[in-house]
């Protein structure tokens, strides 16, 4: 694949990278833009490893995922979620995000719930293809839905 195959295919998914990361980071738009830039030099130091252009969309996923998670790792919560519901701060969130219930609730979920949900239903990836960007068997992927499901719903019927 040659520079300008990547410079195509990449313009061709940003947004689907972008929405994607913006899901996983709650809603934290800058962040998930921070991440978005990181896996696609990540992707372009390693796009030797990629074998089929037609499964470029999953292969840039997972490198972004693997960066997101990496990127989780490194951060140590200084504060319960729970305990952060009622602050304000100067700075409003990411004015182009509309359902900051829903992000907050994914932010609740535990981080194998959100990504399968969010890549699930917001993405619109099969089962298999989730469970090869994630790295799981396809049942654990259905069971992490599952879960993710249930704990929305529970989570959501309290702002209802």
């Amino acid at each position: 694949m040659n520079r300008q195959d990547f410079i195509h295919l990449t313009t061709k998914h940003l947004e689907d990278l972008r929405r994607t990361l913006t899901a996983l980071c709650c809603g934290d738009r800058m962040t998930a833009d921070d991440l978005a830039q990181d896996s696609l030099l990540k992707a372009y130091i390693q796009i030797d490893t990629l074998k089929d252009a037609e499964k470029f969309r999953p292969w840039l996923m997972r490198i972004a995922y693997t960066t997101f998670l990496n990127s989780r790792r490194a951060i140590k919560p200084m504060e319960s979620v729970d305990n952060a519901t009622g602050i304000m701060t100067d700075t409003p969130a990411d004015g182009s995000f509309h359902y900051q219930e829903l992000y907050a609730a994914l932010n609740r979920l535990t981080p194998m719930e959100r990504t399968s949900v969010t890549l699930y239903y917001i993405e619109g990836y099969s089962i298999k293809e989730v469970a090869e960007i994630i790295g799981v068997k396809p049942d654990a992927v259905k069971q992490h839905i599952y879960r993710g499901r249930q704990h929305l719903r529970t989570i959501l019927s309290s702002h209802l």
